[in-house]
């Protein structure tokens, strides 16, 4: 498969303050792939900044072989480098169906929008069932599912998600990623999902990356990831019995991942 995305020494700063630093990545079409880290880590920044959110202090964003760094959101966007940000950030006094029509606000082909608009309908059919209701009045799992059906009316060539799981029951949270994966495969869309449920992300992504404090430690397969022994202990439970943060565990004694 060949690159769709490179990342290279990408560092984000809040005026005095160090976001993020040295990060490279790579996602390759039709890939999907994971960031993983708690709260803090940088995971959020990174995406705000692969978008075109964030201006990065310096580094290097690839696109499709075109540097992206330094466009604005919507030109990003354009590029098909599509964001479903942190909290759906949806338009609560639209419809369902309003607010995937903003989805493809710069599309220009009305056949394709209404197939899309159907497809999304396929996919999760509770939209369907409230395409006239205000979209403030869907609960967060509708929330979730709507925030990413209008990303994908923007035709995404790579789809971004920040923590698709936030506020979301172990039943809806499998739901949503299936039907990401679904998505993914229909459509050949790639997707970079940062996620603090590491087993779920592990499970459904190819490849996966591990964020402390504003820097990649750890890079290497899903399958590979998961089976690490210090991988095992900080995020998905381990021999320490720690849950899936392993928060007490990393922040007791500085840690080197290996």
């Amino acid at each position: 498969m060949s690159v769709l995305l490179e990342v290279r020494n990408l560092e984000t700063w809040y005026g005095p303050i160090a976001a993020m630093q040295g990060v490279n990545l790579e996602v390759k079409k039709g890939q999907m792939v994971t960031v993983l880290g708690a709260n803090g880590a940088g995971k959020t920044t990174l995406l705000n900044t692969l978008a075109g959110v964030i201006d990065p202090f310096k580094g290097q964003v690839c696109f499709e072989g075109a540097e992206v760094n330094g466009l604005d959101a919507d030109e990003v966007c354009r590029r098909g480098l599509i964001l479903v940000p942190e909290g759906r950030q949806i338009y609560p006094f639209l419809s369902v169906r309003e607010n995937l029509n903003m989805g493809a606000y710069t599309r220009k082909d009305a056949e394709g929008v209404r197939r899309d608009i159907a497809r999304v309908f396929e996919w999760f059919p509770r939209l369907l069932e409230r395409e006239n209701q205000h979209a403030g009045l869907l609960s967060g799992g509708e929330q979730q599912m709507l925030a990413i059906g209008r990303a994908f009316m923007g035709q995404p060539k790579l789809l971004m998600l920040d923590e698709p799981s936030l506020g979301l029951s172990p039943l809806l949270t499998k739901e949503i990623f299936t039907i990401i994966s679904r998505i993914r495969k229909e459509t050949q869309t790639a997707v970079l999902v940062v996620e603090q449920n590491a087993a779920i992300a592990l499970a459904h992504a190819d490849d996966g990356y591990i964020m402390e404090l504003g820097r990649i430690v750890a890079a290497d397969t899903c399958e590979a990831l998961s089976q690490k022994t210090d991988v095992r202990e900080a995020y998905l439970g381990g021999h320490n019995h720690q849950g899936l943060s392993g928060t007490s565990q990393r922040w007791k004694r500085r840690k080197t991942w290996r």
